[in-house]
Parts: structure tokens; sequence; C-alpha cells
């Protein structure tokens, strides 16, 4: 029998200032002083024309140089765009002229963002508000990769959330020209990674942390693309039999299965490592190599203290029922 979250009633989608103070981890800072980058947080509302309507809302970490005087671009961030340029369809849209990127991404450029989904709940965060922190290294690396930290507008419903993650991906192209994508996912967040992936190639690579198995058969159609699973062996909501399962499932190919032992559904008690994990990763799969001076200033770089994290999963929603930390 596959493992799930058991959805709640649908409630009203999340507005982005529903997320006020979320933007960057509370100790940035520890980053840009080494690195003296700082990289631009656009909070954004993705329009996800299908049945359900509404719009997804997220944070879109952008990496301080992604457009360069040598691209013909002016070295900062585009505009924000027109109301008609924050809508992104479940399939994919074509954009129209005021819906291009104000500049041109550079010819070198490796084209792959990274979108970073919640649990059952939703949220911003991500498990153990890896996801906050994660983000804002992905854009600082020296090619920084663009990520996105995506809620769901009905958390926990399949069909909803996979088309909240394809306009997600419509708008980053549209926008930004971006038509790589990594995708990650934690809890029933994997499901959607899984299914979003396998009906779109543009999607070169998933990682899942504390994944479930309902609803994740997609994971069967990935190879030969990379896909990394991280368990804690002590998770309670969902055993890392799921993961062993998944893994499984994935059949031959560029797998890897990391289990924590004794750690919980949010990996608390191995918050670091499973990020540094996952940023490697994100970076792998983007052809962006991380060498040992940005492994210790970027990558070993801690913005959220451990005390911390409880406390900004639940402002950030990634507490909410039916997902839980345990």
């Amino acid at each position: 029998m596959a493992a799930t979250l058991q959805p709640h009633p649908p409630l009203r989608p999340h507005s982005i200032h529903s997320y006020s103070g979320l933007a960057k981890p509370p100790h940035l800072s520890r980053l840009e002083s080494v690195t003296h980058k700082t990289g631009h947080v656009e909070p954004i509302s993705i329009e996800v024309d299908d049945a359900h309507g509404g719009f997804a809302p997220g944070f879109l970490h952008l990496p301080p140089d992604i457009f360069t005087a040598g691209s013909g671009g002016t070295g900062t961030p585009p505009p924000p765009p027109p109301p008609s340029a924050s809508r992104g369809a479940g399939t994919g849209s074509t954009a129209t002229e005021s819906q291009r990127p104000a500049a041109a991404l550079p010819p070198h450029h490796h084209r792959t963002a990274a979108i970073l989904l919640s649990g059952a709940g939703g949220g911003v965060t991500g498990p153990s508000s890896i996801y906050l922190s994660l983000a804002c290294k992905l854009a600082t690396l020296g090619r920084g990769i663009p990520t996105l930290r995506l809620d769901y507008r009905f958390p926990a419903r399949a069909a909803p959330c996979v088309a909240d993650a394809k306009a997600a991906m419509a708008y980053l192209r549209d926008l930004y020209g971006l038509d790589r994508f990594v995708l990650v996912g934690w809890s029933f967040g994997s499901a959607v990674v899984f299914t979003a992936a396998a009906e779109d190639a543009r999607v070169v690579g998933c990682a899942a942390v504390a994944s479930q198995t309902a609803e994740a058969e997609g994971i069967a159609r990935l190879p030969p693309r990379p896909v990394l699973l991280l368990h804690g062996s002590g998770d309670n909501t969902l055993g890392v039999g799921c993961s062993q399962r998944l893994w499984h499932m994935y059949g031959n190919g560029d797998r890897m299965l990391q289990v924590f032992e004794g750690d919980n559904h949010s990996l608390s008690a191995n918050a670091e490592r499973a990020e540094e994990m996952l940023c490697e990763f994100v970076a792998r799969c983007a052809g962006v190599r991380i060498d040992a001076q940005e492994r210790r200033d970027v990558v070993g770089v801690e913005l959220v203290d451990d005390g911390e994290r409880h406390d900004l999963m639940e402002r950030g929603g990634d507490l909410r029922a039916p997902e839980r930390e345990d």
C-alpha cells in the first residue's frame, strides 16, 4: 500500500503577503560578508491556468550577476513584470513581447533553475527551514542558479500542485529564458516532483526529502536523469521504507539514497548535511562546479541556526496540517 499524508479540506490559497519577513534567512549577512555578493529576492505570485485558477505564491532568488553587460544586460534584475506576465499555464505558455526577459542570459549560462516544493501543508521554508538558506546559496554560487521557493494553491491535492510546478517552469522560461529545471520536494512534495518530471523532459534532475510513495510512480520514468533520495530512519510520518521502495522503482541509473540514522521527518538532526547534499546535487545537475573555496564560503555557511528552524517552519507554513515534523 502506498504511503501518503491524508489531505485536509482545501483552504483558500495563501497570498505571498502571508509570508512577511521570510524572503531571506536570518543570517544572510554571514554569506554576504564572505562572498561580497548580494542576491536579489523577488516575492512573486504565478497565475495558474487550470480548472481551479488562482495564484501560487513564492520567492524567487536571482543571482546578482545573472544578467551581464557582455550579454546586453545591465547587471541588475529586470523590473517586475506587468500583471499579464505573471501568468503561467499548467501545460506551458508562450511569452508575449511584454513577457520576455528585460535582459538576455549570457551565451555561456547553464539556463537551469531550481524549484523547491514543500509538503502536504504547503509553505516556503521546507524541512527544517532548509529551503530558506539553500535558495540563497544556489543563487550565490559563481555561476548562480536561480531558485524558486514555491507554495501551492491547494496543498495535498496532487493535480493542482503539479499544475503549480508546471506554471512555475513556464514563468521562469517566459521571463528569464530558463529552460532546464531541477525539482526538489519534501514529503508530499516529492510526489509532485516525480509526476511533473515524468511529464516534462526539461526537468534534468530530482531530489526528494522524506518522500511518500503514493502518486510518486513517475520516478520509474526518470532514468537516466539523476535522482537523490534523503530520509531519516526515525521518520514517524513516512517511514524510510518509502524512499527505499522509490530507489528500487527508479531502476538502473544515476540514483542515490542517503539514510540518516535515527533522524525524523524533517531531518532536524542533519539539516546542515542534508542542505549541503541538496546544494551539491542541484549544482551537478545544472553543470555548475563547486570548488573548494565555494564549498567552504558558500555551501558550508550556516544561515539558519538550529534553534530557529522550527519557528521558521511554522511561520513559513510548512507545519500546517496534515504535515508533521517528526
